[in-house]
């Protein structure tokens, strides 16, 4: 067994090309803010040490990792619940409702007459949030690395 096939180092590697893959996507809905009909895009969590990333973890490349890895869904879309003809029909959850819902998002989401409902606000946060957490799991393989050289004496 490689140093580097170590299951922590590699959970933080899967969680490093997340966040890269994540900027990308955080880029493209800012470079879309003014696309009519554009909808917003993000990346779902990876679910580390069980079943997609859980593979990840263990080698596989970072390509197809997250080729198979889920989009999130806007906030306020239905997915593939029922199909609403008329609001008054069926009361919708509201957004920041329910379990794992973000305190920090506002309630309802906002389109513009265009179809665009990229918000530039938000997505700046989400990259800013995203570029943090990059740099934690960053620093996390470091440490570990260089506490793995002080283990076998290399430092």
């Amino acid at each position: 067994m490689s140093v580097t096939d170590l299951p922590i180092l590699g959970m933080l590697r899967t969680r490093m090309q997340w966040h890269q893959t994540r900027q990308k996507l955080l880029a493209e809905n800012v470079a879309n803010a003014d696309l009519p009909g554009f909808k917003p895009r993000d990346l779902a969590n990876p679910d580390l040490g069980r079943g997609a990333g859980a593979g990840a973890a263990a080698g596989m490349g970072g390509a197809a990792s997250f080729g198979a890895m889920a989009l999130a869904q806007p906030v306020g879309a239905s997915g593939a619940g029922l199909a609403v003809t008329s609001p008054s029909h069926i009361a919708l959850a509201q957004a920041g409702e329910g379990p794992g819902a973000d305190p920090r998002r506002v309630k309802g989401f906002e389109i513009r007459p265009s179809g665009n409902g990229v918000n530039l606000e938000e997505e700046m946060m989400k990259a800013g949030d995203n570029q943090a957490d990059y740099q934690l799991a960053s620093s996390m393989y470091q440490k570990s690395l260089e506490t793995l050289k002080i283990a076998i004496g290399k430092r």
